[in-house]
């Protein structure tokens, strides 16, 4: 923001204050554009840069001088009342900062598995507006005297969920940028909140308050596991695997067979000493719905040698025996209990064919949002 500045007593209200605003990713995409440096943009920002080294010095480069180098460049081209003599006397616009962004943005190499990780720093760290944590992020002492509402806001606007928190005057915002970047960004809407003054001269401590707090938001987070590893495993199974030129089918979630298989690997007695060929074929036959000597041999052995494939079993060196791994312990687990206590229980919840009385019963429920959008959809004159 431009205002007057003089040892002079003045008029505050005359000449007019005006705004100078910068965008500094624009700034950054004009600049590479001129050096001939390659990039690919996103909105308010770059996705990737041929130069990033570059890059960085074009962003720093960014400093107080230049930008007060840009207000005389279009003071010199505009009209305002100042003249020479005025100037001279010490009667000239000098810039103070109303507003400051400082954004870190952290682009992802596997987009939607960024999105589900995103999701789940959310969930984990919804405190993460309690004074204690506050104090921590901006490194500001916080007492009951501090004002502002301590607090964690996620808004759903849209389909992109954002991560909100609060400092006086000031805000952090995190949100997953166009599908392709975590954009941490901190935003100062008064300095003195940072006991700072106001004019341009300040830009460098008010940068350096900025990218600090971005980087603290991002140490102080938590999350309970890498949402990355748990989405390689689970595709993992769900595919084929090659390993020494052999080749094993995919263990898929929810197939009868694969269930099967799996639940009868975590029967006591085969957890406790192992099994053979054997004892694992009638177990696996009886919960398929099939008499013990159904399966024979040679189909059992087809099926151990999938799950030793995949890690979820080892053979007992010098015997006929296999025992579990621990990957296949936690992945037998898993699959059983994920479909027997939640996916198909819930999915008889929201059947058709589910009683609308039960108060168990998610089905009133869907039928409620859906009369509210069908009602809304009447009302606006859309046809649904």
């Amino acid at each position: 923001m431009a205002s007057t500045g003089s040892d002079r007593p003045h008029c505050s209200y005359f000449p007019y204050n005006a705004k100078l605003c910068i965008n500094g990713n624009e700034y950054a995409k004009c600049q590479l554009r001129k050096r001939g440096i390659a990039f690919e943009a996103l909105d308010n920002g770059i996705l990737s840069c041929e130069d990033p080294k570059a890059l960085q010095r074009i962003c720093d480069g960014l400093d107080e001088r230049k930008i007060d180098r840009l207000l005389r460049k279009w003071l010199a081209r505009l009209p305002h009342p100042f003249d020479r003599r005025d100037r001279a006397a010490g009667f000239r616009y000098a810039l103070s900062i109303l507003q400051a962004e400082f954004a870190l943005t952290q682009v992802l190499d596997r987009p939607v598995t960024g999105r589900i990780f995103f999701e789940q720093v959310i969930r984990e760290n919804l405190d993460i507006g309690r004074p204690g944590q506050v104090q921590l992020i901006f490194d500001r002492r916080v007492n009951r005297r501090t004002p502002g509402r301590f607090r964690t806001r996620v808004i759903t606007e849209g389909v992109t969920p954002s991560l909100h928190v609060d400092y006086k005057r000031s805000r952090i915002k995190q949100y997953h940028k166009e599908g392709q970047a975590l954009r941490t960004e901190t935003t100062i809407n008064d300095t003195r909140d940072f006991g700072v003054g106001r004019l341009l001269r300040n830009l460098p401590e008010l940068r350096r308050i900025g990218f600090a707090a971005n980087r603290r938001m991002l140490e102080i987070e938590q999350i309970s596991h890498d949402c990355a590893l748990g989405e390689d495993a689970f595709q993992d199974l769900q595919r084929p695997r090659h390993v020494d030129g052999q080749r094993a089918p995919a263990l898929r979630f929810a197939d009868p067979k694969v269930q099967s298989l799996l639940q009868a690997l975590v029967m006591f007695v085969f957890i406790a000493r192992g099994f053979t060929n054997q004892d694992l074929r009638q177990a696996y036959a009886v919960l398929l719905g099939l008499r013990p000597g159904e399966i024979g041999p040679g189909r059992m052995s087809y099926e151990l040698r999938r799950l030793r494939l995949h890690g979820l079993i080892e053979r007992v060196p010098k015997t006929h025996r296999y025992r579990l791994t621990n990957l296949g312990l936690h992945t037998a687990l898993f699959y059983t209990r994920v479909y027997s206590r939640i996916l198909r229980p819930g999915l008889a919840l929201v059947s058709p064919q589910a009683p609308a009385e039960s108060p168990a019963s998610l089905q009133r429920s869907f039928r409620t949002a859906e009369q509210a959008v069908n009602t809304w959809c009447d009302q606006v004159k859309i046809a649904a």
